[in-house]
């Protein structure tokens, strides 16, 4: 990984999220966009999209965006990218609003075909729906990939926040049988903590939730996982990260890959991607191409 100074988060940015501290909400996406757009607007001038709102179920929410290299040799490694927002907002993005695009952006600079998805949200759609939509979209790309230069047998599943509940929610859903060759857990929830006000749109009544939670899929996959927390998440998703590091461990005897992203907060950590900080950008890297 590199350790150059470019590589780094610059000061003025770093300091800018330390002040944000651990606090969620439409406020601290705007300032943490606000921190990232000229990088992020050049990001978008530099890499066009492959092919955009490319159905993948009936739904008017099951669409997807690709992004890759224009040239790729061979059949390149896949990633499927799921947003977060709560379970009930957030979008794959667009050229006018870049959150999520800068993933499939970013990746293609490296040989690597992404999709970045659309999913229903709550509360009109409740559990399982994310994952079901994944599965949907999985098969879409088991079949059309190749078009966009995309390899098949090599398709990684990577979430952020909501979107790292549906992708190990997907993993219960598979069972024995996931299509997918590798899972990113980005700030996810698995089920150690109680649920909030905000999980209910999805998930229902509390007395239901672990036998709806994903925790033991997430725990016992033989996928090779990456999971990530960042320095200024609330005290909840840290409290999930560690608790599925300490699982995997007991149950292995090791734990999975996993970094802890210093100077970023649940916001910045996927938003930041595609900018001079290439800590992150290079992890994810590094985990595909082990694949």
């Amino acid at each position: 990984m590199p350790t150059t100074e470019n590589s780094m988060q610059p000061k003025h940015i770093a300091n800018a999220i330390a002040q944000l501290g651990q606090g969620l909400g439409p406020e601290v996406i705007t300032q943490v966009n606000q921190l990232f757009a000229e990088q992020q607007q050049q990001l978008v001038n530099k890499v066009p999209a492959l092919a955009t709102d490319l159905a993948y179920g009936s739904h008017p929410r099951n669409q997807l965006d690709i992004y890759g290299p224009k040239d790729c040799q061979g059949p390149c490694p896949v990633v499927l990218w799921v947003h977060g927002g709560g379970f009930i907002r957030g979008d794959k993005g667009s050229d006018e609003h870049w959150p999520n695009t800068n993933v499939g952006r970013t990746l293609a600079q490296h040989n690597i075909v992404t999709a970045v998805m659309n999913y229903r949200l709550a509360p009109d759609n409740t559990w399982p729906s994310g994952s079901e939509d994944i599965a949907q979209a999985l098969a879409w790309l088991a079949e059309n990939i190749h078009q966009y230069g995309g390899d098949k047998n090599r398709i990684i599943l990577a979430g952020t926040s909501a979107g790292a509940v549906h992708a190990s929610g997907y993993l219960r859903l598979a069972g024995d049988k996931p299509t997918v060759h590798g899972v990113v857990l980005m700030s996810g929830l698995y089920g150690y903590t109680p649920l909030d006000d905000r999980d209910h749109y999805y998930y229902g009544d509390e007395s239901t939730y672990g036998q709806r939670c994903p925790k033991e899929a997430v725990e016992a996959t033989e996928l090779p996982l990456l999971v990530t927390c960042s320095q200024y998440d609330p005290t909840r998703f840290q409290t999930e990260f560690n608790a599925l590091l300490q699982a995997r461990l007991k149950r292995f005897g090791t734990m999975p890959r996993a970094l802890i992203m210093p100077g970023h907060n649940h916001y910045s950590m996927p938003y930041h991607l595609g900018t001079s900080d290439k800590r992150l950008e290079m992890e994810l890297v590094a985990f595909v191409s082990a694949i």
